[in-house]
């Protein structure tokens, strides 16, 4: 079974992102790719839900406060 279009890209990136580290340690990868996903999937999502954080909630499977949360954190919203 191949995987996702999503899991592929992301393991394609940090295959991209180990080489260039050139045999660098790499440094609090899981918060940085975390960081690295969470912004865009937020924007897309509220995009598509046309602004309405109840519904972009329920989309992502979180409360609507941790969606509002997540988005003032990201400066997605004042």
């Amino acid at each position: 079974m191949s995987s996702p279009p999503i899991d592929a890209s992301i393991r394609d990136n940090l295959e991209v992102y180990f080489q260039d580290l050139e045999g660098t340690e790499p440094h609090a990868l899981y918060d940085m790719v975390l960081k690295a996903v969470e912004r865009p999937l937020l924007d897309v999502v509220m995009q598509k839900a046309d602004g309405n954080q109840s519904r972009a909630a329920e989309w992502l499977g979180i409360n609507r406060n941790t969606l509002r949360r997540k988005l003032l954190e990201h400066k997605l919203i004042d």
